[in-house]
C-alpha cells in the first residue's frame, strides 16, 4: 500500500502537467470563424463567378493563408449572396487543424455550384444570413465576414443598418471592392460596409484581379489586425 501511495504522489506532477497541456490546447481552440460571402448577383457572369471560385481556392491553398488557418484552428463558411431572400450558406463550417482540412475545403470551394444569378444587390442581407451563422460558432475567440462584391448594395436592408448588432456581436467586417466601372466602389465600401477594430477594404480592378487581391486580403485578416483603412495601391 505505501508503495502505491508513494507512486500515486510520484505521478501527481505528471497529472497536473497534463491538465496544464488540456487547458492549453482548449484556450485555442478556433483562434477565428472567418465566413467568406460571395456575390453570384446579376452583374456577375459565369466567367467570373468562376474566376472567383477558383481564385479564392487558390488564395486558401497559398502557404502563408493554409498556415494561419491551422494555426488558429479556425472555423471557415463559404455563402453566396444576391438579392434579397437570395443568401444561401453553400459549404458548412468547417475547422481548419490540418493542411488536409484546408485543401479539401479549398477543393469544394472550386468546385461550389452556382446557385443563382440575375438577381439584385442585397448587401444587407448578406450581413444578415452571416450574422445567423456566426451565432453557430460561439466558441471561435474572433469572428470576420469577408465580403466581395462588384456593386453597391441596391436592394433590401441597408448593409450600414446592420452595424449596431454586428458591434454587440463583436463582428468585423472586412470588404473586396472588385471595381469593374467608375464608380468608386472601394470608397462606398469603406463608408457604408466594414466595421470593427482593424476593419478594410482591399481593391481589385477587375475581375481578372480578383484572385491576387483575395489572397492578400485572407493573409491580411487570418492574422493580426491592423489599423481601419483603405488599400487601393496594391502594385
Amino acid at each position: 500500500m505505501r508503495a502505491g501511495v508513494a507512486s500515486i504522489a510520484d505521478m501527481r506532477p505528471y497529472f497536473f502537467a497534463i491538465l496544464i497541456a488540456l487547458f492549453a490546447t482548449c484556450s485555442r481552440a478556433c483562434d477565428l470563424a472567418l465566413v467568406l460571402a460571395v456575390d453570384v448577383s446579376g452583374s456577375v457572369d459565369a466567367r467570373e463567378y468562376d474566376v472567383q471560385m477558383r481564385g479564392l481556392a487558390t488564395a486558401l491553398r497559398d502557404g502563408i493563408v493554409r498556415e494561419a488557418l491551422v494555426e488558429s484552428e479556425a472555423m471557415v463558411t463559404l455563402i453566396q449572396w444576391t438579392g434579397s431572400s437570395r443568401q444561401r450558406q453553400t459549404i458548412p463550417w468547417t475547422q481548419m487543424r490540418y493542411d488536409a482540412d484546408v485543401g479539401a475545403f479549398a477543393e469544394k470551394v472550386s468546385t461550389n455550384r452556382r446557385v443563382w444569378r440575375n438577381y439584385s444587390t442585397a448587401i444587407g442581407e448578406a450581413l444578415v444570413i452571416s450574422e445567423k451563422v456566426l451565432t453557430e460558432v460561439p466558441q471561435c475567440r474572433r469572428k470576420v465576414m469577408d465580403v466581395s462584391g462588384d456593386g453597391i448594395s441596391n436592394e433590401g436592408i441597408e448593409p450600414i443598418a446592420r452595424h449596431p448588432v454586428l458591434k454587440k456581436m463583436g463582428v468585423i467586417v472586412n470588404a473586396l471592392a472588385i471595381e469593374t466601372g467608375d464608380e468608386d466602389l472601394t470608397g462606398w465600401f469603406y463608408e457604408n460596409l466594414i466595421m470593427g477594430p482593424g476593419a478594410f477594404v482591399i481593391t481589385a480592378n477587375g475581375f481578372e484581379d480578383y484572385p491576387e487581391q483575395i489572397r492578400r486580403k485572407l493573409i491580411r485578416e487570418i492574422t493580426k489586425p491592423l489599423s481601419m483603412g483603405i488599400i487601393r495601391d496594391h502594385r
